[in-house]
């Protein structure tokens, strides 16, 4: 059962929203071979705002997402992409549905 989940807010650099929304095109295939992350959205908010949502079985699988290869691409390269720091919001799951697994 999902019970734990993150929300990450990202704030692309001036000129730099293309690079974000690829990077996180690119995050999808990183995320599908994570076989403990089952839920992951790459999200546009507005034109220079994305996010990530992503939901875990565990807080072992929420932690292990968070040193996994996604977190470690973004860190990477959040300085020359993103206007300040990723905000990281760890979320408790109280309700879900989803129809189309």
């Amino acid at each position: 059962m999902i019970k734990h989940a993150l929300f990450v807010r990202l704030e692309a650099k001036p000129g730099k929203e293309q690079a974000v929304a690829d990077f996180l095109i690119d995050g999808l295939e990183m995320a599908n071979r994570e076989s403990t992350t089952p839920i992951w959205f790459a999200l546009r908010l507005s034109p220079t705002t994305f996010g990530v949502f992503d939901a875990f079985a565990s807080e072992a699988d929420r932690q292990a997402h968070l040193n996994g290869s996604i977190a470690s691409a973004l860190m990477a390269c959040a300085d020359e992409m993103l206007a300040s720091p990723p905000s990281i919001e760890p979320i408790d799951v109280l309700g879900m549905k989803n129809l189309l697994a």
